[in-house]
């Protein structure tokens, strides 16, 4: 090796030798860390939603029918559950949630309203619950067949 290789090294390692700071013992910092799951849990309080079932089959409807089911859920966690969010797969079909926190041990519902207006055949709907739960996101389903009058 040639000498002025060796000296470009020696003044890198130099460098990247003095601009460490090596407080933490080696030790990797965990303030990024956003997920309690995969992090030592200096507290375990979390929200945590259980559904009755997570998909409801309306069976056969009428073309033009409005149907509704009411997915009721427990906060099964010990902090308060807050939904954000119920967003769905479809225009035709609309989640009505609560807008205040659910406290731990009680219960609440997600009213979903399908409108089957220019629909025909088999149809399938999935809402996505968004909270303050790990996971944060919840799949419910609605599916149902929509016959024609002719076909009724």
């Amino acid at each position: 090796m040639n000498i002025r290789y060796l000296m470009a090294l020696a003044v890198v390692v130099t460098m990247a030798m003095s601009g460490c700071d090596n407080k933490d013992d080696g030790k990797l910092s965990t303030d990024l860390v956003t997920s309690p799951k995969s992090a030592s849990e200096t507290s375990n309080k979390q929200a945590a939603i259980k559904f009755d079932k997570e998909e409801h089959d309306f069976g056969s409807l009428l073309q033009g029918e409005v149907v509704s089911y009411s997915f009721h859920f427990t906060n099964t966690g010990n902090m308060p559950l807050i939904i954000t969010e119920v967003g769905s797969s479809c225009g035709c079909t609309v989640g009505d949630y609560p807008h205040e926190p659910i406290a731990p041990g009680k219960k609440g519902d997600i009213k979903v309203t399908y409108d089957s207006k220019g629909h025909h055949g088999f149809q399938s709907r999935s809402l996505t619950v968004m909270s303050n739960t790990n996971p944060a996101k919840t799949i419910l389903r609605i599916k149902g067949t929509v016959q024609t009058p002719d076909q009724y």
